[in-house]
């Protein structure tokens, strides 16, 4: 496989939202000297891969951050988390661990190592400990937009029919077609595992949330937020906002830096 052809998922369409407005707009944006948060690891969800945050990481580097992205397997919460903790291991100072859709299960759990001081959700789950992912659609008017179709041995993909209306309405046709063709499948009963830690308990946590968002009720995503007490920014965007609103995201990351930075002075 090429290096060209290893940036699934989202490349082409994090490419396409890329902008001047993506970027910090001058010097001043850059993130001070004494700024003791630097450090940000992102964590995709299901169906994509890391490459999705492309945009979110051109703009946080150009502000000074040290970034990091997890390669999640999506084949059990287990090797996620495990992949998440390796990549919290290589940093050389406190981190805002941040995690997309099935990414915030992820982040839950892993968050509560030492080195995380604070969580940003982006239209992300968070279960209690003691809850499984799945436990949390309960309740709530359900995704008709989001079908996803599983194979015989248990894995899960959007079905290649609702992908565009149900995970990424705001991508071109050509761009989503890519995504669409390039999806990540997970494990299905990586939504039943049940979190042994919730990280919101005991850290501050911030939430993106898309607006449009057709993988989860608008009610769901909002009471998820609230229950974690997080600090909440809507934008109007699909599912796929961590690709389509690079710099919403990366501004809501940098607002949580400096403010768990402050309290640490």
């Amino acid at each position: 496989m090429t290096r060209k052809t290893t940036t699934t998922v989202a490349a082409i369409a994090a490419a396409a939202s890329l902008s001047a407005a993506a970027l910090p707009a001058n010097a001043a944006d850059t993130i001070p000297q004494d700024q003791s948060v630097r450090n940000v690891v992102l964590v995709h969800g299901a169906f994509a891969d890391g490459s999705g945050w492309k945009g979110v990481y051109d703009n946080l580097t150009k502000r000074g951050y040290r970034v990091t992205i997890v390669q999640n397997p999506l084949t059990s919460l287990e090797d996620d988390v495990a992949a998440t903790k390796r990549a919290l291991e290589r940093q050389d100072g406190p981190v805002i661990l941040v995690g997309h859709s099935w990414g915030g299960t992820v982040i839950t759990e892993a968050g509560i190592d030492a080195k995380v001081a604070g969580l940003v959700y982006v239209s992300a789950l968070s279960p209690d400990a003691g809850e499984t992912t799945a436990q949390q659609y309960q309740g709530f008017a359900p995704a008709s937009a989001f079908v996803i179709e599983t194979t015989k041995d248990g894995f899960g993909y959007v079905s290649p029919e609702k992908f565009k209306t149900g995970f990424a309405h705001d991508v071109s046709d050509a761009d989503v077609a890519f995504m669409r063709d390039a999806q990540v499948s997970i494990n299905m009963s990586a939504f039943g595992t049940k979190l042994e830690n919730a990280a919101w308990r005991a850290k501050p946590s911030w939430a993106v949330i898309a607006t449009e968002d057709k993988a989860f009720d608008q009610a769901m995503l909002i009471h998820m937020a609230e229950r974690i007490k997080a600090k909440i920014t809507k934008v109007s965007a699909s599912h796929a906002l961590f690709m389509t609103q690079p710099k919403v995201v990366a501004d809501t990351i940098d607002q949580a830096a400096k403010a768990v930075s402050a309290k640490k002075q």
